[in-house]
């Protein structure tokens, strides 16, 4: 049986899958980039345990923009050439794409059991679709309708300058320009940003923070242990929503906007409760505009490998 490789490497995870003829995710497995020091390790690794021969064809999504045939990472020490990884693994076709174009590539293909909406609006068919994803960074990226079928559009929107809403929003930002210089959207919008937002809150109110990790702030946010853990995670949410009211007005991505990455699942009912789809919508002439685009929540697992295997039908 004829079977292909794809990958989606992030700053912790390195998720490997096979693909059938019939275009199917089959043996998918999560790694942790951290137990194998080279790319090339974790996927002999992978392939060592569901079938040890090298495909012909793979794709790999990564966590960074692709640069001719030189990749590294932006939050993982990994590096690589691209020819040359393909030589040594023996892979004849070797693809590699940034992460969230492979998590635009998937959206046309999830189901309605795949996500879970947030606030109102319907999709308009064909129209562009937005995706971004807080993780170990902030991904980002467009899927367009063109020629009969979705393109996707990669970019680096995840390190747009991060805007205050509000004056709580303002005195957290004033406090991370002190340490960063300039804040991005992925500075507040990925696990490292929740740790900042936490820190920030706690410093401008001149409380010694804890040594909390993402994790913990979620947790103890949840658990209504800690005021300023639960504040961090609420503004996360708000701020969340208008970096992906300012992707859905400047798209016009009246087909969905759709938020992937690892944390926002586990937050559950906290997100569907937040501000996230009323500060989507805060857009003042533009509210209506912005209440009639949807907003999901990605559930399926492995959906950025859906997204990278599409590309190896798409000849």
């Amino acid at each position: 049986m004829t079977v292909y490789l794809v990958g989606d490497i992030g700053a912790t995870n390195a998720r490997f899958a096979l693909v059938d003829a019939k275009g199917s995710l089959i043996r998918a497995a999560d790694l942790l980039c951290r137990d194998h020091p080279t790319m090339a390790d974790a996927i002999t690794s992978y392939l060592s345990a569901v079938n040890g021969a090298a495909p012909q064809r793979a794709v790999l999504a990564v966590a960074t923009t692709p640069r001719d045939d030189r990749v590294s990472f932006t939050n993982n020490p990994w590096q690589f050439s691209i020819t040359e990884l393909a030589t040594h693994l023996g892979i004849g076709d070797l693809q590699v794409i940034n992460d969230f174009h492979a998590n635009a590539l998937a959206l046309p293909h999830l189901a309605d059991a795949d996500v879970l909406k947030v606030g109102g609006g319907e999709p308009i068919q064909h129209a562009p679709m937005g995706v971004l994803g807080p993780g170990s960074g902030l991904g980002v990226s467009t899927a367009v309708y063109a020629a009969g079928r979705y393109k996707a559009v990669p970019g680096e929107g995840g390190h747009v300058t991060m805007a205050p809403a509000d004056d709580r929003e303002s005195a957290v930002l004033s406090a991370l320009r002190k340490r960063f210089g300039h804040v991005s959207a992925e500075r507040v919008l990925s696990g490292p940003g929740l740790v900042n937002l936490y820190r920030a809150l706690c410093e401008i109110d001149a409380k010694v923070p804890d040594d909390l990790t993402a994790e913990d702030i979620t947790k103890a946010g949840a658990l209504g242990a800690c005021d300023y853990a639960g504040s961090a995670v609420d503004m996360f949410c708000a701020m969340l929503g208008t970096v992906a009211g300012n992707l859905a007005i400047t798209l016009g991505a009246r087909g969905g906007v759709f938020i992937a990455g690892g944390i926002v699942p586990k937050l559950g009912g906290t997100f569907a409760r937040s501000q996230f789809r009323e500060r989507f919508e805060d857009k003042g002439r533009f509210r209506d505009y912005l209440a009639a685009i949807p907003t999901y929540v990605i559930t399926r697992p492995h959906a950025a490998l859906v997204g990278a295997a599409s590309l190896l039908n798409d000849d």
